[in-house]
């Protein structure tokens, strides 16, 4: 084994080891001894914001419908990472040189 590499492994072992002590090597620890994560904060487990999107996935199901041109005034949205045509409440997704009518759940 190099000097150096036994020199980092006993280095890590030792700041392991002191850090597990009272008042530890570094003031609060290397390691997280408390949670962190405020409830109701987004992306912690049980916050609303986090539910939220974890409970809204949609589901785009392509139907048997094609068309040729697009009817007026569609915009287009992006859902799931999906770019669709949306004209009222239908949504048009493109296949080709032609779009199929999608359901969105």
């Amino acid at each position: 084994m190099k000097k150096s590499t036994f020199f980092a492994l006993a280095l890590g072992v030792v700041a392991i080891g002191s850090d597990m002590l009272p008042g530890g090597l570094v003031p609060g620890g290397v390691f997280i001894k408390d949670a962190q994560a405020i409830v109701g904060r987004p992306l912690t487990p049980v916050s609303v914001a986090g539910v939220a999107r974890r409970t809204t996935r949609r589901a785009i199901v392509a139907t048997s419908i094609y068309v040729a041109t697009l009817p007026p005034s569609c915009q287009v949205v992006v859902i799931e990472g999906m770019s669709l045509h949306q004209c009222g409440g239908t949504y048009y997704q493109p296949s080709g040189n032609q779009y199929v009518v999608v359901n969105v759940n």
